[in-house]
């Protein structure tokens, strides 16, 4: 990798660190929300959440949705234009992906050439794609349930569509978790997001 490579272009870290703050947003103001009609048997600290009351905490939530929504259309049209897409996150094969694996857990992950992804980060980041569209699908179901009766009835119902877009929230949250550690464990990653190089 040439150190002075531009890994990361400039409209895919902006994009990334306006996707990134939209969905902290989301999710915590989506807890506030929650926890004015759980849908389990527990509630969200408030200390963790977002708007103060369900009002705020739904104003906070459109506020980010259309902000997650313009930059993700953004996000996906750049990558399909510029090839990007096809050329960091695909292919993907299941081979590929027991060996990485089976290398990370060993702890024998190459990380060295940055401006690849490995299998897992490649499945990933695929996920994060598909389970925002799930996201916000199942958020459409729910806000414009009446407007869009056959996206409502696609989810399995109003009741199904809140489990739904509540797992596809939780999942994201998992996923963006372990994201965060391995950026702790690979902290040349934070900068290449943050310089591009």
């Amino acid at each position: 990798m040439n150190q002075g490579q531009i890994i990361h272009p400039l409209w895919l870290r902006l994009s990334h660190w306006i996707n990134a703050l939209a969905v902290v947003i989301m999710v915590m103001s989506g807890w506030k929300i929650y926890n004015a009609s759980p849908i389990f048997d527990f509630r969200f600290a408030d200390d963790i959440t977002l708007g103060g009351w369900l009002g705020g905490a739904l104003l906070w939530h459109f506020f980010a949705m259309w902000i997650l929504l313009g930059n993700g259309l953004l996000y996906l049209g750049l990558n399909l234009a510029t090839s990007r897409f096809q050329r960091k996150l695909l292919p993907i094969s299941p081979k590929g992906l027991l060996h990485d694996m089976h290398s990370a857990i060993k702890g024998r992950l190459a990380h060295a050439d940055l401006s690849q992804y490995n299998q897992p980060q490649k499945l990933a980041y695929l996920f994060i794609i598909l389970d925002t569209i799930v996201l916000v699908l199942s958020g459409l179901a729910i806000w414009k349930s009446v407007q869009f009766p056959l996206l409502r009835e696609l989810m399995g119902g109003y009741d199904t569509a809140r489990i739904v877009h509540f797992v596809a929230m939780s999942a994201l949250v998992a996923v963006v978790a372990v994201h965060v550690l391995m950026v702790a464990l690979i902290p040349r990653t934070l900068l290449l997001m943050i310089r591009g190089r």
